[in-house]
């Protein structure tokens, strides 16, 4: 983090002193004055910012003990999904980040526009908030459920540190970026940013050197100090690159998933470039390197029922990998079990009768990894006899024989079942076995349900009416019958 910091600070600063050494250059026009201190006002405002999600990222490392004495990240800990909640939930610290990245780019449209820079010029520059609720973005705001999450809940209640870490670093790149774009734009409205031949170097710059897999590597090429006149030719690792008009050549690429991850979940990678130009009928080239981190994306599993999923049943889950953004479209693959998977990362899954279920997930042909769940039994329902009106019968109470000729036996699911699991929540009583007993002397042979009136006839006060369940079967969400093993025999007495 700290190594991503300095190096895109350090291209900012390289801009900040170019500005300044312009500006005092012999010649220099009276309204270019007033964009140094512009410059330096934005480096101020930027540092500002900067520090403070530095030590929120410190905050949360501390209170979640992320890392270990040695000063290693410590897995378990950076997928706790509380802490997070409470610092930015809870305290209130996440409405206050929000204003703060909210405030920055207007901040420097203001200052831009104190400095003399043109409307159009502004414009190009794009300064639009950071910090959105999901309404605000693309890929939620058509999401039922989670067009509706603001900005704090988006990003921070329930997700894991490792994640929230990983945002957090990606709103600094982004205040970084804005910082970036602004100076150059002070620096070509005061001229070329031309330096000696003997100073000049060529530089790649990315928007984080943090790459999740599966998203895209995003950056710039360039030779720090050109003339307008300068046309170049760039390359990378992988082959030439377009360049812009003003010299500027443009890289992107899909970043492959890593095997070499380390315990802070990141692995190293370098990034070659040449740039040549022709200065006096001479050719020259550059070379520079960049190094950068592909960070592995931490899976998000938003449920009803999280730590365990219910057997032959539709278990919803919701599973995101909120480090990918809109890079994010997830392909799901289940072992002891089945999957249907939905929108914007919505699931299904139907585990089979017993053991664990795995879901695999990839985005893009990349695989960001497996969640497993134990596979938890349908809990078994309760048995009810009804009166004809609905209302429960009192088996403590004797019956007339017309009253329990016409009771009903009704299997009702467990409450909690019923609400997270509504499509399989039904059931059926099959097989049910009645028998009159007088002086513990069974009345002729048991009998079903249409033989139950008839058995009936010839009770008397002080008889018993044994009822026996002998078959309740669940009806899944495929409207199939699933047998139970609730059974059972209850004893009600004749009046």
């Amino acid at each position: 983090m700290e190594r991503t910091s300095k190096n895109y600070i350090e291209k900012n600063t390289s801009l900040l002193e170019n500005i300044e050494s312009k500006i005092e250059e012999p010649g220099t026009d009276p309204k270019d004055l007033p964009l140094s201190p512009a410059a330096k006002k934005i480096r101020a405002n930027t540092k500002e910012i900067f520090d403070h999600l530095e030590a929120l990222k410190l905050e949360l490392i501390e209170l979640s003990n992320a890392k270990n004495d040695q000063g290693n990240f410590v897995t378990s800990s950076l997928k706790n999904t509380e802490v997070a909640g409470n610092i930015f939930g809870v305290n209130g610290k996440g409405e206050v980040l929000k204003q703060k990245l909210n405030d920055y780019p207007k901040s420097v449209e203001s200052i831009l526009k104190e400095a003399g820079l043109d409307k159009e010029t502004i414009l190009k520059l794009q300064l639009k908030p950071i910090a959105r609720d999901a309404s605000e973005i693309t890929l939620f705001a058509n999401d039922s459920e989670a067009k509706y999450k603001n900005f704090v809940t988006l990003n921070f209640v329930k997700s894991p540190v490792g994640a929230v870490l990983a945002i957090l670093s990606q709103f600094q790149s982004d205040v970084l970026n804005i910082e970036s774009d602004a100076l150059s734009a002070i620096s070509r409205k005061i001229g070329s940013t031309t330096l000696p031949a003997d100073k000049t170097k060529a530089i790649i710059t990315s928007n984080s050197k943090f790459v999740v897999a599966g998203t895209k590597f995003q950056g710039e090429m360039f030779i720090a100090a050109y003339s307008s006149s300068v046309s170049p030719t760039m390359s990378y690792n992988n082959g030439p690159i377009s360049v812009g008009e003003e010299g500027v050549g443009k890289i992107e690429f899909q970043v492959p998933d890593a095997k070499d991850y380390d315990d802070k979940l990141q692995a190293k990678r370098t990034l070659n470039g040449k740039i040549t130009y022709n200065v006096g009928g001479e050719d020259k080239t550059l070379e520079t390197t960049f190094e950068y981190f592909i960070v592995k994306p931490v899976i998000k599993v938003s449920a009803a029922v999280v730590q365990q999923l219910y057997a032959e049943c539709a278990n919803e889950l919701t599973i995101s990998v909120p480090s990918l953004g809109n890079e994010y479209s997830p392909q799901f693959t289940v072992l002891n079990g089945t999957a249907a998977p939905g929108s914007n990362g919505k699931v299904t899954i139907y585990p089979n009768s017993s053991g664990k279920v795995s879901v695999g997930v990839k985005s893009q042909g990349i695989d960001i990894g497996t969640e497993t769940f134990d596979i938890k039994q349908a809990p078994l329902p309760s048995i009810n006899i009804l009166k004809p009106d609905g209302t429960e019968l009192d088996m403590a109470l004797s019956h007339s024989a017309q009253s329990l000729a016409s009771i009903n036996i009704v299997a009702k699911a467990d409450p909690d079942f019923q609400r997270t699991m509504a499509k399989d929540s039904k059931y059926e009583v099959n097989d049910i076995e009645y028998s009159l007993v007088r002086n513990e002397v069974p009345r002729g042979a048991p009998v079903g349900k249409s033989g139950l009136r008839g058995l009936l006839g010839g009770a008397v006060a002080g008889d018993i009416l044994v009822v026996r369940i002998k078959q309740v079967n669940r009806i899944n969400y495929k409207n199939q019958p699933i047998k139970t093993s609730v059974k059972g025999s209850f004893a009600l007495r004749v009046k």
